[in-house]
């Protein structure tokens, strides 16, 4: 995410003249967070090819199964376009090339165990590439679902199996209605100081957010001012994300979101949404997305995908402010302005 020096004005000459494409180059907002480091990437499903070239005509030379993680050894930015605003490559192992799209970037970051959860519950992010929850605080229990890297999880207590000298998250799933349990090395707390509003100082109403469908692109701006732009994921043919005015008035830092029981095809089921941030009643949101790293093409069932860093930013910027021991706000009529076209 960047912070640059454009004004909304300028900002939307550029967009009418048909010039944003090459403004955002030069500006460093097409890839806004390709900064951080990438160096493990997590394949988002099973049969992804790896090429003799960053092309799609290429030879493929391997296949990846789901959920396989992998060493990034370089980004090829010039390669073959995945979709109009993507045209990186990752090097896997030095032997071949793979689309960015298809690929999680991902870390394995291990973390100590914290023993002092508020009586409300915190919220609780993994920190590895893929972690197992379990149906009880044990080893060998049955396996729930999975987590990925970026995902957040309501922790409700910490659980020390002494028998097996384990400790564990305790996690509620407001969905399913139940208690899994994650290996705490996996998950970090998230510390308060981190979910504090941002730009406090600045009136809600100086605040909004654009979002250009025909560019995938998501601006905030105070006042006249840009503070984040970042390429995003919308809604697909049939299930698009609706345009008009919007407030983004019922946030929650973790969701499972799914369709079943609602839809008889395109099926989804994601657990551990992070940083939702809702601007319709029918569950329409700008959050995180760990099932891939395609932004800049439309492809969700009708909200706002982004990297998780850029959903937390928007989540704290935004009003209504959730506090830390706050698993959900709903504030209707009230929220930062989203205007969509």
């Amino acid at each position: 995410m960047l912070n640059p020096q454009i004004t909304r004005r300028d900002f939307l000459k550029i967009l009418t003249s048909g010039s944003l494409a090459f403004a955002l180059k030069d500006l460093r907002l097409d890839r806004a967070l390709a900064a951080s480091a990438i160096t493990l990437g997590r394949m988002t499903q099973t049969g992804l090819p790896l090429y003799d070239a960053p092309t799609f005509n290429a030879n493929k030379i391997h296949l990846f199964r789901a959920d396989e993680v992998v060493n990034i050894t370089a980004i090829d930015e010039q390669g073959e376009y995945g979709n109009p605003f993507n045209a990186a490559w990752y090097e896997v192992n030095g032997e071949g090339y793979i689309y960015s799209g298809w690929v999680q970037p991902v870390q394995t970051n291990y973390q100590k165990p914290i023993f002092n959860i508020p009586d409300a519950g915190q919220v609780g992010e993994i920190t590895v590439p893929l972690s197992f929850t379990r149906e009880e605080p044990y080893t060998y229990a049955q396996r729930g679902y999975r987590t990925y890297y970026g995902t957040t999880h309501w922790v409700t207590r910490v659980v020390v199996t002494r028998d097996e000298k384990s400790i564990w998250y305790e996690i509620f799933d407001s969905h399913l209605r139940k208690y899994l349990y994650v290996p705490s090395h996996d998950m970090r707390l998230v510390p308060n100081d981190e979910l504090t509003l941002l730009s406090p100082e600045v009136p809600n109403e100086e605040k909004h957010i654009y979002l250009d469908l025909n560019v995938q692109l998501v601006t905030a701006f105070e006042g006249e001012r840009m503070v984040f732009s970042q390429r995003c994921s919308s809604g697909a043919e049939g299930t698009e994300t609706p345009t008009g005015e919007f407030r983004t008035y019922h946030k929650g830092p973790s969701v499972h979101m799914t369709n079943q029981g609602d839809a008889l095809e395109n099926i989804y089921n994601l657990p551990g949404v992070p940083w939702c941030s809702f601007f319709t009643s029918s569950g329409n949101a700008f959050h995180g997305a760990y099932w891939h790293n395609d932004y800049g093409r439309p492809r969700s069932h009708g909200c706002v995908n982004l990297p998780s860093d850029a959903a937390k930013f928007l989540y704290r910027w935004t009003h209504p402010h959730v506090p830390p021991d706050a698993d959900y706000v709903n504030q209707p009529g009230e929220g930062t302005k989203v205007i969509i076209v």
